[in-house]
């Protein structure tokens, strides 16, 4: 089964873009390539409630894989 993301809806790839944001977010923090304030910054950065809400999730979800 193969998935194309450029057929998803805008709304599903902006959820992914955010996903992976997050994901390297905390990334950079954990390797000391980026300040935790960052985190919090870019999420006041987010204007559309909804996103910023998937924002903080994952942030949250990579912070504990990630053992921030």
């Amino acid at each position: 089964m193969s998935h194309n993301l450029a057929l998803l809806p805008p709304d599903k790839k902006q959820e992914i873009e955010l996903d992976k944001q997050a994901a390297y977010s905390v990334w950079q923090v954990k390797n000391a390539l980026a300040e935790r304030s960052t985190l919090a910054q870019q999420a006041k950065d987010i204007s559309d409630e909804n996103e910023r809400a998937h924002f903080v999730d994952c942030v949250d979800k990579y912070s504990k894989i990630m053992g921030l």
